[in-house]
């Protein structure tokens, strides 16, 4: 087995276990402490690529800025494990984790069949290097980027409008 692969692998296990914290922790705050470690882990992951400017936005903008809006609204909003424990009896929840799994199953498979014949694929010179990522930003992927904008200051107003509701 190659070191390369070894190391991939590991990394993308911890990625994953931690993204499984964050759907299956009943505490808010353990579930976000848990997608903070998964936003590092996926730093990591962009680092042993060669796309350090990736890591590095990666770190400042999600698990620095993103993670302290998240956490602002979890306490202003109070949110506990007391609300979590209630839908445990609910059956579409069931339903939902059979799902979640199947689906979790289907896309390893599509995942790890090519990875049995791997071959080590050299990437352009100029990957993850700052001109060529904006370049791409905001010429190819302009449209979406601005999408994702819109995105997250729509997350914004409507965390302000859920704050804003529960103090009164």
């Amino acid at each position: 087995m190659n070191p390369n692969l070894l190391v991939f692998s590991v990394l993308a296990t911890l990625t994953v276990l931690s993204a499984l914290g964050v759907v299956f922790f009943p505490n808010a705050v353990r579930s976000a402490l848990s997608l903070v470690a998964t936003f590092f882990l996926l730093a990591v992951l962009y680092f042993t690529l060669r796309a350090d400017l990736l890591g590095i936005s990666q770190i400042v903008v999600y698990a620095g800025a993103i993670m302290v809006l998240f956490l602002f609204v979890i306490m202003v909003l109070r949110l506990g494990s007391a609300a979590a424990l209630a839908e445990r009896s609910d059956p579409k929840r069931v339903i939902g984790d059979v799902l979640g799994i199947g689906f979790v199953v289907l896309v390893g498979s599509q995942i790890f069949a090519p990875l049995s014949g791997y071959e080590l694929i050299n990437a352009p010179g100029a990957y993850g290097q700052p001109q060529s990522i904006g370049k791409a930003l905001f010429t190819d992927y302009g449209y979406p980027f601005e999408a994702v904008s819109v995105l997250l200051m729509v997350g914004i107003v409507g965390s302000i409008l859920l704050a804003k509701r529960r103090i009164r």
